[in-house]
């Protein structure tokens, strides 16, 4: 969508026209969708579509706080990074407090009567898991960080906007934009080496 035509958009979608709001979700959801799921590794499909769902309903609730000084899918990523940290929070309190179904070797599937073959893992190289665990404790050493630094990381290399955008989003000048994002990054990797070595997991692939 033409940047431009977003003040006549939201205009529309605030006096209540239907077709606003199909037209809003035509041109957000899918980017929004694959910001969410790089935003977590451990995302399914499912997952994915659970929290765009409640980021949509919080952008239909909270347009009206929207003031145009960023760009729409910015604003909309902003509340998606929220939504997705509060899901994964959710997800890992209920973790801690079990809830998770056993299935018994012996039992019985009850339409053929042949034991029940839990499924396993799929078989994965071991590269591919080591990636997969190292972005999981990458994320963990993120979400460490204080918000303006997890804002302007998340911004910049999960939502891939320019320095421009991500000015406009924070209402910061580019310089500053720029001095975060390195001071940021200095302290993301002071963080995971330290995140890391507890789990005894090279930061980086050798």
């Amino acid at each position: 969508m033409n940047p431009d035509d977003e003040p006549e958009l939201i205009a529309r979608c605030r006096g209540g026209e239907n077709r606003a709001w199909d037209v809003l979700f035509d041109s957000h959801y899918a980017a929004t969708g694959r910001f969410v799921f790089q935003l977590g590794n451990d995302f399914t499909w499912e997952d994915v579509e659970e929290i765009c769902q409640e980021v949509f309903l919080s952008v239909i609730r909270n347009l009206g706080s929207f003031h145009g000084k960023c760009r729409l899918q910015t604003w909309i990523f902003q509340i998606a990074a929220n939504k997705a940290r509060d899901y994964r929070q959710r997800r890992l309190a209920a973790k801690r407090g079990g809830g998770q179904q056993t299935v018994s070797l012996q039992a019985e599937d009850p339409q053929t009567e042949l034991p029940i073959d839990p499924p396993g893992p799929e078989p994965t190289p071991d590269a591919a898991l080591l990636s997969a665990e190292r972005m999981e404790l990458l994320q963990a050493a993120i979400e460490q960080l204080g918000k303006p630094c997890r804002e302007v990381i998340e911004l910049r290399y999960f939502g891939d906007l320019s320095y421009e955008e991500i000015a406009k989003s924070l209402n910061l000048n580019l310089k500053t934009v720029s001095s975060r994002l390195s001071k940021c990054l200095d302290h993301l990797e002071t963080i995971a080496r330290d995140v890391f070595a507890r789990e005894k997991v090279p930061l980086f692939s050798v």
